[in-house]
Parts: structure tokens; sequence; C-alpha cells
């Protein structure tokens, strides 16, 4: 199969950058990673990349693809390259450029370090025998587990385009491996760090990292555990925290959001009379509606239900996340889940979710 390609060349050392064209012939089942190799082997010998096990394990061959972050070993050539359509490789984003398709790790190490990607075993419960942990434990963090620090999340970060400083998906759904591991006992200390500024609360929430993460770990979605539990160990002092607790306060009181108190229950008294001109002007548009009486939506008893049925299950932070994540894996890997009965009903239900803060003994 003859193949076309356009990568990005790139050297650190002098400054220069080109794109430019190739042409292979490689097979059917190649991939990205194959079709590389073929030109470095075949065509151009300084061609510069990452590559080691080929196998979607060790997470070398991250690039981008038309401008999206990919796994070379797990993108087929034929899938990206058909209809003659002429893909463009290029290195990975927010991360320095080396040479070529290589970039510098080290700041995405750094960020790695920053959130102490170690266990701090608690040893309360412990003391002189093993700490024996659960499966159903475990399954709270399967799918920050599957990391394997490809960078492709980072690569396609909106919030460390805008601010270097930010930790990052990566780092933080690292951060989440710990906090949900029933055997660290430093929960309250990681919750602190990651929620001071370049922390949890600065991700723009664009789901960039979920749609280019090659092993399914979704790190907004472990981003958003991690504001959970902050939340329900009383960290809330960040803005995006007192924002959050506002849509849920507006939500199961009135079924909508009230976003004239939005500012000052998030941003305090003095900020909404600094904002008072910029509403003003919004009101001839019918931007602003009017504070009193307030609105309440003609179906507010849902909201309302759904609320204390979340209260009344007592899955606060991370655990209604986990659980929402079991009930569509569930959905989505078993023909009854349309039928309308509860996901995790047995005999074949996913295994009930458990957080380190639950004291009862997880089902063996």
């Amino acid at each position: 199969m003859q193949v076309a390609l356009k990568i990005w060349r790139y050297d650190a050392s002098t400054g220069d950058r080109a794109l430019r064209e190739y042409e292979v012939d490689v097979s059917d089942e190649a991939t990205l990673l194959d079709t590389l190799d073929v030109v470095k082997d075949r065509v151009d010998g300084s061609l510069a990349y990452r590559k080691s096990c080929r196998m979607m394990i060790c997470g070398s061959c991250g690039m981008r693809v038309d401008g999206g972050a990919v796994l070379a070993c797990k993108t087929r050539i034929a899938d990206i390259a058909a209809d003659g359509h002429v893909p463009v490789i290029s290195a990975m984003g927010n991360l320095p450029v080396v040479k070529d398709l290589v970039v510098d790790m080290d700041p995405f190490w750094g960020k790695m370090r920053a959130v102490e990607p170690y266990l701090q075993p608690r040893y309360d419960e412990a003391e002189e025998r093993e700490n024996v942990v659960s499966q159903p434990q475990m399954d709270v963090i399967h799918k920050e587990s599957l990391c394997i620090n490809c960078g492709c999340c980072v690569s396609e970060c909106n919030s460390m385009e805008s601010d270097p400083d930010f930790l990052g998906p990566a780092a933080l759904a690292k951060g989440f491996r710990f906090v949900g591991d029933a055997r660290d006992g430093a929960t309250i200390e990681r919750l602190e760090r990651y929620s001071e500024e370049h922390g949890i609360w600065d991700c723009t929430r664009c789901y960039f990292c979920n749609e280019r993460c090659p092993k399914g770990v979704d790190p907004r979605d472990a981003i958003a555990k991690l504001g959970a539990e902050a939340m329900r160990n009383g960290i809330d002092r960040d803005m995006g925290a007192r924002h959050a607790k506002w849509f849920v306060t507006s939500a199961k009181t009135t079924g909508w959001l009230r976003e004239t108190e939005l500012v000052p229950k998030t941003q305090g008294i003095v900020k909404s009379i600094k904002e008072i001109k910029f509403a003003m002007s919004l009101i001839p548009k019918g931007k602003v509606p009017p504070p009193f009486p307030p609105h309440v939506a003609a179906d507010v008893g849902e909201s309302r239900a759904l609320y204390d049925l979340v209260k009344g299950q007592d899955r606060d932070g991370a655990a209604g996340i986990v659980q929402g994540e079991k009930a569509l894996m569930h959905l989505e890997h078993h023909a009854g889940g349309a039928s309308g009965r509860d996901p995790y009903d047995e005999p074949t239900s996913a295994p009930r979710p458990y957080l380190p803060s639950e004291k009862e003994e997880a089902a063996s």
C-alpha cells in the first residue's frame, strides 16, 4: 500500500522548521509507527521520534496526527491515510520540542513528581498485619491505574496552553489514583495540595484529555473526582469549589441555575458590587432575570428527588462519580441494561464502589 504523509521537522539547536512530505510502501496492517520506521530506514535516517514497546504499553510514541495526539503504535496508517488523505504528523503540544517528533518530557515529569505519585500507607488498620484491600475497593481507581504516562492528554490540554504552571490532566489523574487508594494515609494533605492555585479548579473542562487518552483513563473524570472529594472534606476555599456548590444548591431549590446570585455566592459581595455596571448593561438585552420572586422550574420536584436520592445513598464526593462510571460501563456491556432494571442489581451487576473513608467491610 502506497501512503503519503507530511512530517513537521524541527531542530531546536538551529530553530529550523519545515514540513516535508514522504511517500512509502507499507503493508495494509501497518501502524503509523511502522510507517515512520520505513521512512527512517529507507528514506531519511535523520528523522527523530521515540518508540519502545510497540504495543501500547510504554507510552513513548506519543505524537500528533492532524493536530490531535495519538499513540503511533496504536494508530493504523490505513485509517488516517484513507481515500488519499495525507496526514500531517507533528510533535505533541504543551511540551518543548527537542527534534522533529521528540519532545522534552522534563516538565511532564516535574508535574508528576509534584503530586507525590507514591503510596503513603496508613497503618491505623494494618498494624502488625498486611493492609489488605478488597477488589471492589481497588476498582475505584482501576481507570486511573491504566495510565502509561504517554502525555497525549497533556498535549491537548487547553488549561496548560494558557497556564503552563497548571498541574495538568496526567498528574491530577495520578493524584486521584492515590487519593482513591484505600491504603493511602495522606488523603487530606493531597487534596489540600491539589486544591491550591494551578490545581484542580484551573481545569477548563474541555474534555480533550478524555478524547485523546489512548488507554481510557479519562483524566477529566479523575479531576472531577478530586474536586468532589475536596468539597466532601470541606476543602472548598477556591472559587471553583464555591461555584460548584452553588450549582447544586440552586438546582435542588429552584431546579435551575440562578445566575443573578452566582457572582455573590462564588466571588463575594465586594466583587459583585464591582460587576454592577456590567450587569446593568445586560438588563436592556434581557440577560438579567428579576431576582424576586425567584423563578421555580415546573418540574423542580424531580431535581429535588434526585438530590435526595444521591444523599440517601450516602455517595458524596467521588463515590457518586464512580457509581455513575460503573453504571455506564454496565449498561454498555450488558444488553439487559435497556430494560430499566437497577445496574447494580444482582447477579450481573458491577461491584459496589468503595472509597477510603468508608469503614464497612467490602464485599469479598
